[in-house]
């Protein structure tokens, strides 16, 4: 489990940080090629980055659909849990037990027609406008982020059916700080 964990935030971020420098790669090619240099205004309009906004909105959206599976795993998901907190103990558990099965059936659901979308799109020749990559790779984000999704659901469920715990992201903690250390005043951290 730890290397699909890893594997996960490996993915999101680079994706993150390759989408960050194609569109920072982008806007400096677009202003210095508005810049009256000889020379260097005639190659940088030569260079054509058209294509950088096209994949860009393909990393984002692959970017979401393993992010949506991270926040599933991390707890990070925002949820309408007011009633169900207030109930008592055995029918809380069954309502949650009840929400994450519904969770891992819709995108297992969606999964599957995601795949057979893909599938049908692999026997075109539909491409991408600017990049003109097969569109079909460019939807398998949706079948492969939703089974991952529908796989973070049932880890979840099954843990919480061992543990009767659910994963808590606390928004207040930075990764790399301790609360208990002091700094270098001495102050509590």
């Amino acid at each position: 489990m730890k290397l699909l964990d890893h594997l996960e935030e490996w993915l999101i971020a680079s994706l993150m940080a390759a989408a960050t420098i194609v569109v920072f790669v982008a806007v400096v090619h677009r202003y210095m090629s508005g810049l009256p240099i000889p020379g260097l205004q005639d190659w940088l309009i030569q260079l054509n980055t058209s294509w950088a906004q096209e994949l860009t909105i393909y990393m984002f959206v692959w970017m979401a659909k393993f992010g949506a599976a991270y926040g599933v795993r991390t707890g990070i998901h925002v949820g309408v849990d007011v009633l169900i907190n207030r109930m008592n103990a055995p029918w809380h558990r069954r309502f949650v037990i009840l929400g994450l099965l519904a969770g891992a059936l819709f995108t297992g659901i969606v999964g599957t027609l995601g795949a057979t979308f893909v599938y049908e799109l692999s026997h075109t020749t539909s491409t991408s406008e600017v990049l003109e990559i097969p569109m079909w790779m460019v939807y398998m984000a949706v079948p492969l982020g939703s089974y991952l999704m529908c796989f973070r659901f049932l880890q979840v469920t099954f843990a919480f059916i061992r543990t009767g715990e659910l994963p808590k992201h606390d928004h207040a903690h930075v990764e790399g700080i301790d609360p208990n250390e002091e700094d270098i005043s001495g102050a509590k951290v």
